[in-house]
């Protein structure tokens, strides 16, 4: 049964989705699936209709930011170029909304794309190329260090090295990388969160955004160790706080990596048990960043694992209620609006 949208007036901007079309590529893994890609099943393709019916489902969505995602690559570009396609499809999505036709929502006015920060000095004609595949909305580059190793924890197709942030390569990259005044979103898992500690310490002029609260992990071997792990994942949290140049993502609890919860694909927990789970990260995230470094994120459509999307921003809206009016638009719009420079997107004061 759907539930009675909480706030429905608030202005949202949804600071991190994908579109996509996996469905060539499903059954190129073996069954039994890992779970990570048994929830994508009912999402493999995600593309401007799918988001624009979840963003209308009730509440305000105004925006959004696209997530890279290695969705439609241009082989045709050679393989260090290949990632501009996907900034090229986006920036199509982005056309659609900026016509207007669907009112003042403007999906993907933010983009960011990816580049491999492993090939030093040579990554800036890739920037440039995705710099100007956007059009303007391009903001910056996520390069995924997820890591563990259990093999069973990610599974595929996730093939990032140990320590990537730590390798020369990648540190030569990202000091390439930084002279451009992007952003970088990080993505690894929470035992790996020493990694992106370094690299923000390493950079400290270059915004950072984490991922998923960081990403704690119910999955495999790591399957019940939730609260066993916790105050681990609270040190690191705090420990990257205190770098004024990383800000979080709230969300991504919903994977089925953090197992919040463990059953999927959405299997219609109400957003009262959702923000119930999720508060001891969220909360632990807001104290330690502020609400001028958080924002809320759907993650979807793989947060489709855990919730449908208009319950899961009545979730964050629960997880909210004891903020102010000016936190509340922090949270939910106001810091993504300013960290992927999106401003204009806002309904004026």
């Amino acid at each position: 049964m759907s539930e009675a949208i909480i706030d429905p007036d608030l202005p949202i901007i949804d600071p991190h989705h994908h579109l996509w079309d996996l469905r060539p590529l499903m059954s190129a893994f073996p069954e039994p699936r890992h779970d990570f890609l048994e929830a994508l099943v009912g999402a493999a393709y995600y593309t401007f209709d799918e988001l624009h019916a979840d963003t209308h489902s009730g509440h305000n969505v105004v925006g959004t930011v696209f997530m890279e995602c290695g969705a439609f690559y241009d082989a045709s570009r050679g393989e260090s170029l290949k990632t501009v396609g996907e900034v090229e499809f986006v920036n199509g999505v982005a056309a659609q909304g900026a016509s207007g036709l669907y009112g003042d929502y403007r999906p993907c006015a933010a983009i960011v794309g990816h580049a491999d920060l492993t090939l030093g000095d040579a990554v800036k004609p890739v920037i440039e190329a995705l710099v100007a595949a956007g059009n303007g909305r391009f903001r910056g580059i996520r390069h995924a260090a997820a890591w563990d190793a259990d093999p069973e924890v990610l599974g595929p197709p996730f093939h990032a090295p140990e320590g990537l942030y730590n390798s020369d390569a990648f540190r030569a990259g990202f000091a390439a990388y930084s002279e451009y005044g992007l952003t970088f979103d990080a993505w690894l898992l929470e035992p790996q969160l020493g990694d992106v500690l370094a690299l923000a310490r390493a950079f400290p002029q270059q915004q950072i955004v984490l991922d998923h609260c960081g990403t704690p992990l119910n999955i495999a071997s790591y399957r019940g160790k939730l609260h066993e792990n916790f105050d681990r994942w609270r040190r690191s949290i705090h420990a990257l706080a205190e770098c004024p140049n990383v800000a979080v993502k709230l969300g991504g609890l919903a994977m089925a990596f953090c197992g919040l919860p463990e059953e999927g694909p959405m299997k219609g927990h109400g957003s009262e048990h959702l923000a119930a789970m999720w508060r001891p990260y969220i909360d632990t995230c807001i104290e330690a960043f502020g609400p001028d470094r958080g924002m809320f994120e759907s993650n979807y459509p793989v947060d489709r694992w855990g919730a449908s999307y208009a319950e899961l921003w009545n979730a964050f809206k629960r997880l909210a209620q004891g903020a102010s009016a000016d936190e509340k638009h922090a949270l939910f719009a106001g810091t993504a609006a300013r960290i992927y420079g999106i401003e204009h997107v806002l309904p004026a004061a």
